[in-house]
């Protein structure tokens, strides 16, 4: 491997944009709009609109206030992450 080649950061990675949909998604199956949901969190909509494009990372103590907000169990979230990724990989093998 090149000492000069860097990692492909998580933040733009398939992985995380993977897991970004899944956000948006369970936002919209709650029937809200980034607004809405905004207003739940207590933050501007700007804030929804930054953590679903990507460019800002949403961490794990905030994925869980997601989930209490959309009424989502994070296990769930999470099970659907890992079954995605291993779908894709499984498919680049083949």
């Amino acid at each position: 491997m090149n000492a000069n080649r860097k990692l492909e950061k998580s933040l733009y990675s398939k992985a995380y944009g993977h897991f970004l949909e899944l956000l948006r998604e369970a936002r919209l199956k709650a029937g809200l709009t980034q607004a809405e949901a905004a207003k739940r969190f207590k933050k501007p909509q700007s804030f929804l609109s930054k953590c679903e494009s990507g460019e800002r990372r949403v961490d794990v103590v905030e994925l869980i206030e997601f989930c209490r907000v959309y009424n989502v169990d994070l296990v769930d979230i999470l099970r659907e992450l890992e079954r995605g990724l291993t779908t894709k990989r499984t498919a680049k093998l083949r």
